[in-house]
């Protein structure tokens, strides 16, 4: 194993490496994943020094968690982070059905959880969403009963407000932010990475490369066959804007010999060392382009360079469909 560039999530959470390895494409959502790969991308992965490896117990109805434990089996359980979602409802077809965060479904949920990942704690345990049927104190209050018992070492939260962040913290300590923030998705700089900021929170960045749509390996006539077909960046009247501006992003890239995929990233790494990007490689090879972020260093020429070919607020259409976009406390 060798070591990466580390950063601490938030005042109270732990130390990890400064890029984490998002798995949800593993088992659901991108279409199908050869496990074998995958196995050996999450081996590649911890082998490089990834610590945070971040999963979802509603990922593949539970299969992201199983295919975590095989890959840590005969690991030192200790040099992994694991960070865990729960709460969202599926149904056998695949459906999503609302969000589940009552003290006693927590609980049910956690006990499956560490059945599946054959382990005795998780690192840090957060709900996918906010349950609007249930105060956000009664939530933490849950989750902090059991940090006490021993069963999660911290508590994260996913896709909140300023607001609820703050009445979140007031209860327990929250260890970190996950919330997608990328070069064109960068709406939490005005009150929620303050706000995070000003209490101590850490941030872990998913959708870094907008589910690859920034990675500068999409192309016009590919079409979405998965679930970005629903996602309005990747519609019709939309791609062709914000194709043009990866290309932009490329011109950028190739004068500093970069990938597109490299300087995004390189990008999210420089607005802070409470950041912590989650990069979601199924495979070795954008694994292994995507650590080359952290080679890259971004003076402020380049910053700019990179702010002018893909300015704030440039991209065409939401991140989300209308029904996933209201499920979001962040967006509210």
């Amino acid at each position: 194993m060798t070591h990466l560039p580390q950063r601490t999530l938030g005042s109270t959470g732990p130390t990890v490496s400064a890029l984490g390895l998002g798995l949800m494409g593993m088992s659901d959502l991108y279409g199908p994943a050869d496990e074998q790969e995958s196995m050996a991308t999450i081996h590649a992965a911890l082998d490089a020094g990834v610590t945070l490896l971040d999963t979802g117990d509603f990922y593949g109805m539970g299969h992201n968690e199983l295919l975590l434990r095989d890959a840590l089996r005969g690991r030192n359980r200790e040099n992994a982070v694991i960070s865990v979602k729960f709460g969202a409802l599926r149904g056998p077809d695949g459906s999503w059905n609302g969000v589940d965060t009552r003290p006693a479904a927590i609980k049910n949920f956690l006990a499956y959880s560490l059945r599946r990942l054959g382990t005795d704690h998780i690192d840090i345990y957060r709900p996918a969403r906010t349950d609007v049927s249930i105060p956000i104190e009664e939530t933490v209050g849950a989750l902090a009963e059991l940090v006490q018992a021993g069963h999660i070492r911290h508590i994260g939260l996913s896709e909140v407000g300023a607001d609820t962040l703050r009445r979140a913290h007031a209860v327990h300590p929250i260890t970190d932010l996950q919330i997608e923030y990328s070069l064109i998705s960068r709406g939490i700089e005005d009150d929620i990475l303050p706000t995070a900021r000003d209490l101590g929170i850490g941030v872990t960045a998913y959708g870094v490369l907008s589910r690859g749509l920034i990675s500068g390996h999409w192309s016009a006539d590919r079409a979405a066959r998965d679930f970005r077909g629903h996602l309005p960046r990747f519609s019709a009247e939309n791609l062709e804007r914000n194709l043009a501006l990866v290309e932009a992003l490329r011109s950028v890239a190739q004068e500093r010999g970069a990938s597109v995929a490299q300087v995004a990233i390189a990008w999210v790494l420089s607005r802070g060392q409470d950041i912590v990007p989650l990069v979601g490689a199924r495979r070795r090879d954008r694994l292994s382009e995507s650590l080359g972020a952290l080679d890259l260093q971004l003076g402020h020429n380049d910053l700019a360079a990179i702010e002018a070919a893909v300015p704030a607020d440039a991209a065409a259409g939401t991140r989300y469909d209308a029904m996933q976009m209201s499920y979001l406390d962040s967006e509210r």
